[in-house]
């Protein structure tokens, strides 16, 4: 599953939900049928649970949903923080130099001296852009880098070899 955004509150008392989506064009989630919910997308055993989608638009900087087995405020209340998610298969394809986050979590990521800087286990959006977080080393000894994940940082991503070649220092 790729999980696309988390339901952050109740919109209105129609059973809409408002949604804080993880990417940059959510009003393409309206071409998908169905949507998937889960209330922790960590956990081992998460159970994922396919909805209806009624209706979708977008709403300031977030999206308003309506779903076919939430139809009042009640059940809109009882799935508030649930995480909207995919299947790959189901996603429309990104264009050129676009990718999911899911795609990218578990890439190597690499500067332009060809030292490894550790591995993506996880991306922020910021607002102003997506930040990549680089985990190098385990336990006690981890160090967490933050890599915005712009073009003047970011200098090539390539799925097939599982990499991320940055312009970013060892000791930055």
């Amino acid at each position: 599953m790729i999980v696309l955004g988390r339901i952050v509150a109740p919109f209105g008392v129609q059973g809409w939900v408002k949604i804080h989506p993880f990417g940059d064009d959510p009003a393409s989630w309206r071409k998908m049928s169905h949507w998937w919910l889960c209330k922790d997308d960590n956990a081992p055993d998460a159970q994922w649970k396919q909805v209806t989608l009624k209706a979708c638009r977008p709403h300031g900087k977030s999206l308003v949903a309506a779903l076919e087995e939430v139809p009042d405020r009640n059940t809109a209340e009882a799935i508030d923080g649930y995480f909207i998610a995919a299947p790959r298969e189901a996603l429309p394809k990104p264009d050129e130099g676009e990718y999911y986050w899911g795609d990218l979590v578990g890439l190597t990521v690499i500067n332009d001296a060809d030292e490894v800087l550790g591995t993506v286990s996880g991306l922020l959006s910021t607002g102003a852009h997506d930040v990549l977080q680089v985990q190098d080393g385990s336990g006690g000894d981890a160090q967490e880098r933050l890599i915005p994940f712009v073009a003047a940082y970011v200098l090539d991503v390539d799925l097939p070899a599982r990499r991320i070649r940055v312009s970013w220092q060892k000791d930055w």
